[in-house]
């Protein structure tokens, strides 16, 4: 049985990228374009494993992330990857990530594809 993951990504080119990758790697690939709209479908769909934006429209990664958590059972324990352009330098914006337990924390422009599918089939194997 195909693992789900929910991609969370506001820009088009990328959300389509890695879906079309994810989708060749044999997962079941859900998409959101905002903060909403992938709370809703985290819970809805209950993925394996989410692949989140933080700069979005609407509601951000980082408050998605929040109210994920906040949901207790799946969304307390659910692998979340959170893949940016952002930098993750800044003190207490790293605290305040930390505090929320992503498995991961992925600066967009450093990783190919092939190593975020890599990363994501490691998280799934509890190797994060």
């Amino acid at each position: 049985m195909a693992k789900k993951i929910l991609i969370v990504e506001d820009e088009s080119s990328a959300r389509k990228a890695m879906e079309e990758k994810f989708q060749r790697e044999g997962f079941e690939v859900f998409t959101a374009i905002d903060g909403i709209r992938g709370l809703a479908e985290a819970q809805r769909l209950h993925p394996e494993i989410i692949l989140l934006d933080i700069i979005m429209p609407n509601m951000d990664g980082i408050m998605m992330l929040k109210k994920l958590r906040e949901d207790g059972g799946y969304g307390k324990q659910v692998p979340v990857i959170l893949l940016t352009n952002l930098s993750s330098d800044d003190d207490g914006r790293r605290k305040e990530i930390d505090a929320l337990s992503p498995v991961a924390y992925m600066v967009k422009t450093d990783w190919k594809l092939s190593d975020v599918v890599e990363k994501v089939n490691q998280c799934l194997e509890g190797k994060c």
